[in-house]
């Protein structure tokens, strides 16, 4: 059973940076891509960016530029590096790991917070 564990949210002021790191336990060779998800506020929950077993790598236009996804094989672990933050990222940040067989798992999601 493969379980996405999600970390490094928080409160940072416009401007800031922020690291979110997420783990996923098991095996993982179904794996299609991974990816994160945010939702904001009376918002549905959108596409942030996502990576695939390759290394290739898609954003949405609202952080090209600003965010960076990497990944650690070794480790199992995606990372979502978050610089030059405006209030609107502000929004729970989910881990998503999109399967050939057995549908999306996601993690339980973390906060972030931008404001002064």
């Amino acid at each position: 059973q493969v379980q996405l564990v999600e970390s490094g949210g928080g409160l940072v002021q416009p401007g800031g940076s922020l690291r979110l790191s997420c783990a996923a336990s098991g095996s993982n060779s179904n794996v299609i891509n991974m990816g994160w998800y945010r939702q904001g506020p009376g918002k549905k929950r959108e596409l942030v960016a996502r990576i695939t077993s390759g290394g290739n790598t898609d954003y949405s236009n609202s952080v090209k530029g600003r965010f960076t996804i990497s990944r650690d094989n070794a480790k199992n672990t995606v990372y979502l590096q978050m610089n030059s933050l405006k209030s609107e990222d502000t929004a729970v940040y989910y881990c998503n790991m999109a399967r050939f067989t057995g549908g999306d798992l996601w993690g339980q999601g973390t906060q972030v917070i931008v404001s002064s």
